[in-house]
Formats: structure tokens, sequence, C-alpha cells
């Protein structure tokens, strides 16, 4: 989640207001015209106010850049434009609003789709070795080869479901609520791009399970509790909410999620979730 600087920009237009002072006049810049610049659309964002920017820095002749600083609050628009891709993935792991806003809005970033079947993968797996941890057999036999492989798809399936059902409540909830405190409409194309980004911690799963320990159903949980921080984050940048609203989004898909998971335990279906069951007798 943390791509960003230079390199993750997305090319935007040049306007001459807002740039900080260090060039004459007489300079000639190697952009757009300003007259495109004031007809374009603000894409960006101020990642200190929320506010439209149409450009998050302006490039003048012989590589020399200068910041945009944003009309609203006098800051720099997106500071991390000049921050190392490292600096930004700690920020964001801390959850930092401005980070979010840089990798949301500011940048080109289109792993979502592939982060989120790697998530899954993950979790599939951990559940699929908590079941072959539980039902060791030595046969060789290669139908039970089999029936194992096709235990994992099971388990992703299941996995799958249950993540669209928290989705599906976060969307409901919003839906519902958002004509009561605002006329603009929720971009939901958009919201589920950052819940799917924000969903990065699920990657831990796999370190936890390899080097398994006695605190690894601890860590587990504390993943889970950092994945729903993050989804929290990505809610209110995403919508410019409050945090009661944001709260209130994340329990109604973590309730949909939680019914999801007891349908399939009631099925048999399942045998471990990153929503409710992981205990030490699992392990």
């Amino acid at each position: 989640m943390g791509t960003g600087g230079r390199g993750g920009l997305r090319p935007g237009n040049e306007n001459p207001e807002g740039v900080t002072a260090g060039k004459r006049s007489t300079e000639r810049v190697t952009a757009t015209p300003a007259a495109t610049a004031a007809s374009a659309p603000c894409q960006y964002r101020c990642i200190e106010c929320n506010q439209e920017a149409k450009e998050l820095y302006r490039d003048y002749s012989h590589g020399v850049l200068k910041i945009t600083i944003c009309k609203s609050c006098q800051k720099p628009v997106d500071k991390y434009i000049e921050y190392d891709p490292v600096i930004i993935l700690i920020n964001a792991i801390l959850c930092k609003a401005q980070a979010y806003r840089h990798i949301l809005f500011n940048t080109k970033i289109n792993l979502h789709g592939k982060l989120c079947m790697f998530c899954l993968l993950c979790e599939a797996y951990l559940r699929w070795w908590q079941l072959q941890d539980s039902n060791q057999n030595p046969d060789p036999d290669d139908f039970i080869r089999y029936a194992k492989e096709w235990d994992f798809y099971r388990l992703f399936a299941i996995a799958s479901l249950e993540q669209a059902a928290f989705f599906i409540g976060i969307f409901t909830f919003l839906w519902v609520e958002r004509p009561n405190t605002e006329k603009k409409k929720p971009d939901f194309v958009l919201l589920l791009k950052a819940l799917l980004l924000s969903s990065y911690g699920k990657l831990l799963l796999i370190p936890a399970v390899i080097w398994e320990h006695d605190y690894t159903p601890l860590c587990l949980r504390l993943i889970k509790v950092f994945v729903l921080t993050s989804n929290f984050q990505a809610i209110r940048v995403t919508l410019n909410v409050n945090r009661k609203l944001s709260s209130v989004a994340i329990l109604s898909g973590f309730l949909l999620e939680s019914i999801m998971v007891y349908f399939f335990q009631r099925m048999e279906w399942d045998v471990g979730s990153d929503c409710a069951i992981y205990t030490a007798e699992d392990f």
C-alpha cells in the first residue's frame, strides 16, 4: 500500500497559482498552457485539509520542480511526492490520514485486485493449515491428496464470501445513512478500492503461521484488529466523514460477516475464520 513518491504520481495539469517562489516570472515553464490548467477538473486532494487541487507540483525547465501550495490551508498539497516509498508505507501502517489521502487520491495504484486475491489466498491457506494440523493423516494415497486440495479451494471460496459479506454490510449502512448527512452520494467504487488496499494487513497471516509459537492466536487477533483499523481509516478518508460514522460502518460489516461465519459453522463447512474463532485449541 505504500507505493508513492514521484514515480507513483499521476501526470497533472500545470497551474501558476499556489506554487512556492524561487524562480523569476521570466522563466520558461515546460508545461501545458495556463488556460488548459484553468479549465481542467480538479483531480487531486490536499492531504492536510482534503480540498481539491488541480496539480501537485509545477515542472520548470531543467527539471526544477516546485510543490503546489493549497489555497485553503496554505500548506503543501502533497508533501509525500518528495518522500521515499518506505516512509509512505510506514505512515500508512501508522494509519495517518495524510498518507491514505496521498495513496488514494494522488497516485495511480491498480494493485487492489491482485492484493485482494493474495490476501484471500493467505486467509484460505491459514484455514487449510488449521484443518491439516487438526486432521493429520499419514496416508499418502492420491485420493487423500486430491481431497486436501479441494479443501483449500473450498476454504478460499468461504473466505471470499465472508469478505464480500463484510463489504456488503459497510455499503448497505452507508447507502442508508449518507442521504441523511450529505447530499452527495458516496463513491462506492473508490471506497471499494480503498477497502481492498487497506486490507493489506492480512498478508501478515502467513508469517504468523510460518513462525508459529505460543502467542500465534494473539498475533492473529491483533492482525484482525489492525485490518479493521485500516478499513476504518480508509472509510473516513475516502468519504470525509467523522469517526462515529466510520466506526458504525465497520461494525455493520463485521456483524454481517459474523452472521456469515456462524452460518458456515452451523453447516460445518468452515474450520476457522479471522472473524471470530482463532483460539488456542486450533493450534
